[in-house]
Parts: structure tokens; sequence; C-alpha cells
């Protein structure tokens, strides 16, 4: 098994700052493949994640990657000294992109002779893809078999009359086999991780499996304590089908630079690893690479990357899935009156990538009370600019006592409150009073006066419906925190 990457530069549009290769302000198709070398050369990234969805697919990237910057090539090798890990549409939940899958899976073999040629011997610069939103064994198992049976067992069929095989005809089909990373979103998927991950492993020989769990769309379907406590069961629950299947499983987890989406930024890198100690890989976005100087990003890069994982924190599963049952349900009768205002001002938030990434869960979680609404970094960024931060919604519901086992379980609640809070503003009319004094209860608040004047004056162009203003207005917030949401 080739080494694993610890740190993995993603797509994801959270960032304020343009990085000075962009050509405008959303990044599109040739600025993701120079973002990719960035990350490597620059930031010292060992993994880029590909979205291979939406409207601006490149299945050419690593032809362009080697000969853009061949000499970083020749040096830093793809697929043994760096990676690219491709994400791929889920053909189960993404029915209008199901296809894709076929075209980005075919595209492997291409990128492998691609490298060959670069190279002079054989290594698959691409070896690993993405699933998101898995639900089963069966949906991780159908690509792995895909690959496996079609894209590259086809090589042996015979053409024609004089035998000649597909291999003949055009070469073989490599690598063999490709892994299938799960990425589990919805609740039910991550109290589920380990059961779906041991029920794939039967009868493959896999020594190495990496399992990607999400921690930015739970937090919004369910809440900043659900989201964090998911995570936790879930890595409890997945060390265990290590240690039973005797199968080295590693840990990804998708954390943004908002508390409420993960808290990851390069002044927290310390305290989010000791949060998540068994996590192997941490997803760095957007706002991590160009919110910060690029000193201070290396380091934290440096300090991911060298890190050496450790044991699980030990969760109480039981208490912890009372908890979330009350809390998620208070998270939610919050969110009902608060979405109307929520969609009104993601109208605002910048664009920062012409693509979108896959279509996420809240849509099938909400589906039932009627309530829509933006994309997980829109909608922090939505919250945050009319002064109230999405960490506090739900509080209100929990007691000293479910506090007291928060914050044995969760052992940086009280700095991401602390942290979330710096940006609350009473004075907006937004933030219901009962929600303001449970924050100033658990923790001592210290405004920032300058977010707080910013986002007094969004409320003000809201209710005057001065719209012109509101797009700058969102962007001057989201500079002074250093992430869009």
């Amino acid at each position: 098994m080739a080494r694993i990457p610890q740190c993995m530069s993603t797509q994801h549009p959270d960032n304020v700052n343009l990085p000075f290769f962009a050509e405008s302000p959303e990044l599109g198709g040739e600025d993701e493949v120079q973002e990719a070398y960035y990350a490597y050369s620059h930031l010292g990234c060992t993994e880029q994640m590909w979205d291979c969805e939406g409207k601006e697919v490149d299945n050419f990237v690593v032809r362009k990657l080697l000969t853009r910057y061949d000499t970083f090539f020749r040096e830093k090798r793809l697929g043994r000294d760096v990676f690219l890990t491709l994400r791929v549409p889920n053909p189960e939940v993404e029915t209008a992109e199901a296809k894709i899958l076929l075209e980005t899976l075919e595209s492997i073999p291409r990128s492998f002779d691609t490298a060959c040629l670069f190279y002079g011997n054989e290594c698959p610069p691409i070896f690993e893809v993405i699933l998101p939103m898995t639900a089963s064994h069966v949906a991780i198992d159908n690509i792995y078999r895909y690959y496996t049976d079609i894209v590259v067992g086809k090589q042996e069929r015979s053409l024609g009359e004089g035998g000649m095989t597909i291999a003949d005809w055009i070469g073989k089909f490599r690598p063999d086999r490709i892994n299938v990373i799960p990425l589990f979103e919805e609740m039910d998927h991550m109290l589920d991780a380990h059961n779906v991950v041991r029920r794939y492993l039967e009868g493959k020989d896999i020594t190495d499996q990496r399992v990607f769990l999400a921690r930015s769309d739970p937090a919004m379907n369910y809440g900043l304590i659900s989201a964090v406590l998911l995570n936790k069961i879930a890595l409890q629950n997945l060390s265990e089908v290590s240690e039973e299947t005797e199968t080295r499983i590693y840990p990804i987890i998708g954390v943004g630079s908002a508390p409420f989406r993960g808290g990851l930024s390069p002044e927290t890198v310390d305290q989010v690893t000791a949060e998540y100690p068994s996590v192997h890989t941490f997803t760095v976005q957007s706002a991590f690479k160009y919110d910060h100087p690029l000193e201070e990003v290396q380091s934290a890069v440096r300090r991911l990357e060298e890190r050496k994982p450790g044991r699980p924190r030990p969760i109480d599963a039981e208490a912890a899935l009372d908890l979330i049952g009350r809390y998620s349900r208070a998270y939610e009768r919050r969110l009902g009156p608060l979405a109307p205002l929520i969609n009104r001002v993601a109208r605002y938030v910048p664009e920062r990538r012409k693509r979108k990434l896959h279509i996420g869960l809240f849509g099938y979680a909400r589906s039932t009370g009627g309530i829509t609404l933006p994309r997980a970094i829109k909608f922090t960024a939505a919250l945050y600019s009319v002064g109230l931060p999405p960490e506090i919604l739900g509080l209100d519901a929990l007691d000293d006592a479910d506090i007291g086992f928060i914050r044995e379980t969760y052992v940086n609640f009280d700095e991401d409150l602390r942290a979330a809070a710096r940006y609350l503003n009473t004075e907006t009319g937004f933030v219901p009073r009962e929600l303001a004094d449970r924050v100033a209860d658990l923790v001592d608040v210290e405004p920032d006066a300058e977010h707080a004047e910013i986002t007094s004056e969004i409320a003000s162009a809201l209710r005057e419906n001065e719209t012109g203003r509101l797009s700058s207005l969102v962007l001057s917030a989201a500079h002074r925190r250093k992430f869009l949401g």
C-alpha cells in the first residue's frame, strides 16, 4: 500500500479571498488544475480531491498536470508521492449524473497510460475514488466490481472473426483494481458505517481501507453537537471493526473552517486533531488555503502530514444518541422559522466555484418538513451574516447534565462555542433572547465589534430592502471571520 496522505486538499468553496492564480471570482476547470499543483508544490498537501461532478468535469487532469508541471512531477511522482483522488457521482442518488461515473472510471486506465509514457514505467496515478452519500455495502461494491469486471474485464473480450482481444487491439487496462472510499453523510448511515464497511470487506483481499465521514452536512441537518457526537460514535465503531477484521481502516473527516463545519483552520490544527485523534486524514478546504498567510498554511499542513494518529476518544454511544435525539429536535424547531431569512441572505453569498459540488442530503432530510435550504457553506454564511452563528441553535434544549456530558465527550466544545459567539450580534433582531442567554451562561462572550457593526448594517439593509449593498456587506463580514461559511 502506498503512503496514505494525512492532509487532503478539496474544492469546497468556503474561501473569502481568491487565490492569486484565479482567472475570475469563480474558480473553473483550468484554475482547479493549477490549484491541485499549488496544493502539492506550495502548500505541501500530499492529496487533492478531484470532483467529477457538475458541469465542467475534466477527465484529462492527469495529462494536464504532467505536461504543464513536468519538472515538479518528475521529482514528486503522482500516485506515489502525491495523490489525486476522484469523487464520483453516486448513481443511486444523482441519477442525472449517473453516467459521469462510468466516464470517470473509464478515464482511469487512460490516465495510467499517460503516466506510463511520462515516467517510463508503470505506477497508477489514480487508484482511488470516493463515493458520496454511501448507504450500503452494495453501493460500494457496485463501483469496485464495475471497474474490475467491466472496465478492466472487457480487455479479454474478442473482436470479430480474427480472435483479437480488446487488449491486443488497444493495449492493457491498468490498474487491475481500484480502492473505493465510502463517504457517509446521513445520520443512519454514519451510525451503520462500520457494518457497511464490514460487509464490503467480506471476501476481498483488502488489507487497507479508507472511510470518509462527513462533518459539515450532518451539522446542517442535525446541529453542531449531533455532528460531533455522530462522528465520534462512527470512529469508535470503525476502530472496533478494524480490530475484528484485521484490516487497517484509515478514517477521513471532512472539515471546514467555521466551528459549525469542523473548525479546522491553520490556527486550530492542534485542537481539531486532538478532538478526533483516530482520524488519519483531514480535509483542507478553500478558506484554510486562501484566507490565511502562506507561511501559516504551510506550517499547519506540515503538522497535519506529520502527526501520528491514535485511538479514538471513547464515547458512551447510548447516552450520546439520547442527547442527539433531543438536541436535533430542538435544532430543527429553530430552523423552520429561520428558513426564509437564510434563503434570502444566501442569495448574496458569492459563488466561488463554477461548478456545483454534489447535491448533499439536506433535501432528503427535510422533505417531510417542507423546508428547503441552501448547501452547508451558504447556509452557514447566511446565519453568520445576520449575527446568528448556527453553532448556538438548539443549545436552549440542553440541561446542565447534558452540557456536562458534552464537555467530557466533545473536548473543544467551550472553545468552539466561544469562537462562534464572537460573531453573535443580539442587536440585529434575529437572535432569540433565550439562545443568547444560554450562550452567555456557558461561555464568556467577547464580541467582535467590527463584525457586529457589519451584521447590524446587513440587518438594516434587509429591513429596508436595500439589497444593492448586501453582497459587499456579506463579503466584508466574512473577511473578518476568515471564512465564508
